[in-house]
């Protein structure tokens, strides 16, 4: 097994909630790649989209995701972290990525204030769009999908926490 733990996922799918609970319970340490993006740039996501606009802020988020160095830890970077390349090649490197996979109805109901999120969503762009242009790269990306459907984060967590425990005993018994 790897020695990390990648969630990705549309805006308002638990990757930081599943994964404090997930870092918790497998004794990891758990990173947030927005806040970190935040403490390197000194401003809020909104700033950075407001600021450099939307390119400007996927280049920062690609540089500070394929420059993580983290061991026995759950990242959870932002939803839009599957625009770069570099940053997923290097997150499938040094970690397990999973899908955390949500319906569009689901995402709807979860999801507040885009703007306000620091969503990534281009000028004319509905979360529909948004939705569909994402699935298929987290579908890319992924390693392991777990489907969230209507259960709580205590439920997922659980799955998550076995199939990570299965892998672990598999590769002891290599």
């Amino acid at each position: 097994m790897k020695p990390n733990i990648t969630l990705i996922g549309m805006p308002a799918s638990g990757k930081s909630t599943i994964g404090v609970l997930l870092a918790k319970r497998l004794g990891y340490s758990f990173v947030d790649v927005d806040i970190v993006i935040q403490e390197k740039t000194g401003r809020l996501l909104k700033e950075i989209i407001a600021k450099e606009g939307i390119e400007g802020f996927l280049q920062i988020e690609n540089q500070v995701n394929r420059g993580l160095d983290v061991s026995r830890s759950v990242i959870a970077p932002g939803g839009s972290v599957v625009y770069g390349r570099e940053a997923m090649e290097h997150l499938r490197q040094i970690s397990q990525v999973v899908y955390l996979k949500l319906s569009y109805d689901e995402l709807e109901q979860r999801l507040g204030d885009l703007a306000d999120r620091g969503v990534v969503l281009r000028p004319g762009m509905t979360l529909r769009d948004l939705y569909e242009e994402r699935v298929p790269l987290y579908e890319q990306y992924a390693q392991i999908t777990v489907s969230e459907g209507r259960r709580g984060p205590g439920a997922v967590v659980d799955e998550l926490r076995e199939i990570m425990e299965k892998q672990i005993t598999a590769r002891r018994t290599v």
